[in-house]
């Protein structure tokens, strides 16, 4: 998909942050603000499917202020699967790509305090850490008891197809080594949020650790969510041909 990328690429950050978004004027503002304010060494990638609502021109006016903030705009609304790997793609391809590359979204339902504790698990082999609302210490807030059904139930599926005991295997509040990217980049093809799975599943066959750390996850409180019909469709059409290859 085409898109527009600007910003200093000759960042030299030891991580890389990346927010896709679509119609989150409401809350890109703050979250940049926020992380920027934690003690890391970070540069945010604003990846956005052309918002109507004027996401790009608040990072626009925030690249003002911030030198290490990119913002990719995309030509038109597309998968969260293409979104990251879009991001992974521009973060490795940079002079010095960050050691580790972080996505979360950008409506508040992962809060950026969190960041760091996810940083500090990525040693020792390790290619992912997962920001999990499901393992001990884990906990979400404000899902309607049928969007925790569908969680619950797509957690269970994507266990048999990672064939691991992970806890949250669709959680997007992630933290991933370059190492582990510069390998299977290649072999990243989800549209939307099977991404989180397919993941996983590259790092295990890898040969790379996947670890889980509890997080607070709250339902979004401004805008609307992204999941739609389209992309819990395309989710069980990956699960069954993943399943059908195995």
């Amino acid at each position: 998909m085409p898109y527009e990328l600007t910003g200093d690429l000759s960042l030299n950050s030891e991580i890389g942050v990346i927010l896709p978004t679509y119609r989150e004027a409401d809350n890109i503002g703050k979250l940049i603000v926020e992380i920027e304010s934690l003690p890391i060494d970070a540069s945010i990638l604003v990846i956005d499917d052309s918002s109507p609502d004027k996401t790009a021109e608040i990072v626009k006016d925030l690249q003002r202020k911030y030198r290490n903030i990119l913002l990719c705009v995309r030509s038109k609304k597309g998968g969260l699967g293409t979104a990251i790997t879009t991001g992974f793609n521009i973060f490795l391809s940079l002079k010095a790509p960050p050691k580790c590359i972080l996505t979360m979204d950008a409506d508040y339902s992962h809060y950026p305090y969190a960041i760091p504790k996810l940083l500090s698990s990525m040693q020792g082999g390790c290619g992912i850490v997962i920001g999990s609302r499901y393992c001990g210490g884990g906990k979400t807030v404000g899902w309607p008891y049928t969007r925790k059904i569908i969680s619950r139930g797509a957690n269970i599926v994507a266990k048999s197809v990672v064939g691991s005991k992970l806890d949250d295997c669709t959680s997007g509040f992630r933290c991933y080594s370059t190492q582990f990217l510069k390998q299977a980049i290649g072999s990243l093809h989800s549209q939307t949020y099977e991404i989180q799975i397919e993941t996983v599943k590259q790092a295990l066959s890898r040969g790379f650790n996947v670890k889980e750390v509890p997080i607070l996850f709250v339902n979004r409180k401004r805008g609307k969510s992204k999941l739609t019909l389209t992309e819990i469709q395309s989710y069980i059409t990956y699960v069954l041909k993943t399943l059908a290859h195995e």
